[in-house]
């Protein structure tokens, strides 16, 4: 991993800065949620923003007793190069899948990848491990079922925020399975990585609603299957990392690319200035920059796997 300060803080021009800071000052400032039942009304305000894109294509996957919803999203003027399974974020409670579609729409066309969202069970209806055992399962249903549903094999892993931090877990079930060479790349995006309060960032989330009603039953969240920063990390795939200088959870990423690169694994961290938790999903300069250079990083790994798949000479 290269950690040169030329290249580890992403640049941008001084209009794009402008542009974003301004963006992020006009932006009404979250609340705080007092109790549970708050919570569930404001994901319920949330979801009803959503009416989702007419190309998706809603489906279920029956998979080791799982029966899990996902969202379909095919390139329309590109042939499909590969499939990228998505994992929302929304801190394991907000979120689905319907959220993401304006954003995936984009990826698909801009890509040529099939994007499948996964609709995993929140909390605090559906507390751990209901979110992870519903990715792990989508995972493997790709795995097991690409080629046929989409004609290629080629599969790519994603996740943000809370996404993010369900793919790092659904990474580390699919290599105790043996599965986990399927994915070509992974894609992690502002991952709170540490659950417990014992990293640096664990105390600005450990205590919070959202961690609480995922995972508050449990007495130690130093579970690898619940704060990833404390599994083996080794053998995993390439990995880029992306996350904003000013995002609360920067701390954990930086620790989660650290152990990734420590474990032997290929990493790409990209830390972009002056931008918060969610940046990439925003639209302001250095939201679209990232996007296109997240969208080239997919797209060159999955082509990077290939050519070694062939060998020399092939």
């Amino acid at each position: 991993m290269d950690f040169a300060l030329r290249s580890l803080v992403e640049s941008a021009s001084t209009a794009d800065a402008r542009a974003t800071r301004e963006f992020y000052q006009a932006r009404p400032r979250a609340c705080a949620l007092a109790d549970y039942q708050q919570l569930l009304q404001v994901r319920a305000a949330r979801q009803e923003r959503f009416t989702g894109s007419g190309r998706a294509v809603v489906d279920t996957v029956n998979l080791a007793g799982y029966a899990v919803r996902i969202r379909i999203i095919e390139p329309l003027q590109r042939p499909i190069v590969g499939v990228l399974l998505h994992i929302p974020g929304g801190g394991f409670y907000m979120s689905s899948a319907v959220a993401d579609d304006e954003r995936n729409v984009r990826r698909a066309d801009a890509t040529g990848l099939v994007v499948v969202s996964v609709d995993y069970r929140l909390a605090p209806e559906n507390p751990w491990p209901a979110a992870p055992d519903d990715c792990a399962a989508a995972a493997e249903w790709l795995i097991a079922r690409a080629r046929d549903r989409f004609g290629t094999d080629r599969l790519l892993l994603g996740g943000f925020s809370a996404g993010a931090t369900l793919a790092v877990v659904t990474l580390l079930r699919l290599r105790a399975g043996g599965t986990v060479g399927a994915f070509s790349g992974v894609l992690l995006e502002a991952g709170t990585y540490d659950l417990s309060p014992h990293t640096p960032s664990g105390p600005a989330v450990a205590d919070d609603y959202f961690v609480e009603a995922y995972a508050g039953h449990v007495p130690d969240r130093t579970l690898p299957d619940i704060s990833p920063a404390y599994g083996d990390l080794r053998d995993l795939p390439p990995t880029l990392v992306v996350v904003g200088s000013d995002d609360v959870v920067l701390p954990d990423n930086l620790l989660m690319a650290g152990r990734l690169s420590a474990a032997g694994n290929d990493v790409d961290l990209r830390i972009y200035p002056d931008v918060p938790h969610g940046f990439s999903n925003h639209p302001t300069p250095v939201g679209r920059t990232t996007t296109e250079a997240t969208d080239a990083w997919l797209v060159s790994t999955l082509n990077r796997r290939a050519t070694a798949f062939a060998g020399p000479g092939r």
